[in-house]
């Protein structure tokens, strides 16, 4: 086992502070679990922020990953590889949006999408039409694009000025209606608000946002950085609604671990950015798209978008029942699929609790700064949801 005193002490020293990692080191994991250097083990409900899709040392991922990297590694997109093709093709079919941009992360994909609004219009000569209207409590990324639109103060100070965004309120479908202009170029949502806390959008809203869009002339785009790749039992949780975006962002669980971020449009937007106008070096690599492909695999072969409605419903009501036992310190439960949080009461600190959890043996974050999030690999059992809820009854007792 490494040392892992030391290396805590070479972090402190050299790693830029702008995380506040408590003193544990993770050495390896299998499935749902994970291993800190002293061989304690912990069932991991958070999956890396929503990200470990097939859990830890999935033979397949594995395979796919170390097969590729035995043949080529990057070529980037000067050059087509058949992964990346493949992938195309498969996350296109999956989503039923008929074109894929391939980046590196979350916020990479926001920012090609907030460029393709603004370049749409432009192409049309409508070039007053560059606002965006977005959500209060939304997170987007911590780019400069995805930080104008994120709709939490926090993370935008000191950092402006930003691109002109107009925020409302999240599900209030008049207040989208009040924003409107000749300057809009684009609707902006999460189907389930993330950071925001876990709040799935109300009944209709989203329907009501494509028929405001359309009315409007204006693009409907979906955050689906978190909610995407079966998460909430349906590969986009806009299916889910019956709705279609006009472009939608993916990321996080798409490769199981290996960075990717993707953006996907309708074949109406194909010639919005040209050649030249967008790109990047590594988006779209042989990699990190053979590592997608084997994620796509396991998640129709295995049904675990079934799998995710199933026992995401499963959790949801044992998640109810421990709101209903511990009344001074729960809240209320929500969420949808396996993605879902914990209200906590006014007067519960939420992080010195996620510490008392990971003492316990679970691994949980937190959503809105008050909620318990809940994003475990969607090849999570039923008796590790078991054993899971037990521990936090446990640590909930304890307040």
């Amino acid at each position: 086992m490494p040392d892992a005193t030391s290396l805590f002490d070479t972090a402190k020293q050299y790693l830029y502070p702008n995380y506040r990692q408590p003193d544990l080191l993770f050495t390896h994991g299998e499935g749902c679990r994970l291993f800190d250097s002293s061989g304690k083990s912990y069932l991991d409900f958070y999956a890396g922020i929503a990200v470990s899709t097939l859990g830890h040392n999935h033979l397949e991922l594995v395979n796919a990953i170390s097969t590729q990297a035995a043949k080529v590694l990057h070529l980037s997109n000067y050059f087509y590889n058949e992964p990346n093709i493949k992938l195309a093709a498969a996350v296109c079919k999956l989503s039923g949006m008929q074109r894929a941009f391939f980046a590196n992360s979350g916020a990479e994909a926001m920012e090609a999408m907030l460029k393709l609004a603004r370049r749409h219009y432009f192409a049309q000569g409508q070039l007053d039409r560059h606002r965006i209207i977005a959500f209060d409590k939304s997170f987007h990324g911590r780019t400069l694009g995805a930080l104008a639109v994120t709709g939490q103060p926090k993370y935008r100070e000191g950092f402006g000025p930003l691109s002109t965004v107009t925020h409302v309120a999240y599900g209030d479908v008049d207040a989208v209606r009040g924003a409107l202009g000749q300057d809009v170029a684009a609707i902006l949502v999460e189907p389930v608000q993330g950071e925001g806390g876990i709040v799935p959008a109300p009944e209709g809203f989203l329907k009501n946002l494509r028929s405001v869009a359309d009315e409007a002339g204006c693009l409907l785009l979906a955050d689906e950085i978190q909610t995407g790749v079966g998460r909430t039992g349906t590969f986009l949780a806009f299916q889910g609604a019956g709705v279609r975006p006009d472009a939608v962002t993916l990321a996080k669980g798409l490769a199981g671990g290996v960075p990717i971020g993707a953006m996907l449009t309708s074949e109406e937007l194909a010639g919005s950015l040209p050649p030249g106008t967008h790109g990047t070096t590594f988006g779209g690599s042989p990699l990190a798209s053979a590592a997608a492909l084997a994620v796509l695999n396991v998640l129709e072969r295995d049904a675990l978008m079934k799998r995710a409605q199933s026992l995401g419903s499963y959790l949801g009501d044992a998640l109810d029942s421990l709101v209903t036992k511990h009344p001074k310190v729960a809240l209320e439960a929500r969420g949808l699929g396996l993605m879902r949080a914990v209200e906590l009461a006014a007067h519960v600190e939420a992080r010195p609790l996620l510490s008392q959890l990971r003492d316990a043996g679970v691994l949980l974050t937190v959503a809105g700064g008050t909620a318990l999030r809940f994003t475990p690999p969607l090849t999570i059992s039923q008796a590790e949801i078991d054993e899971c809820v037990a521990i936090v009854d446990g640590v909930l007792g304890t307040l």
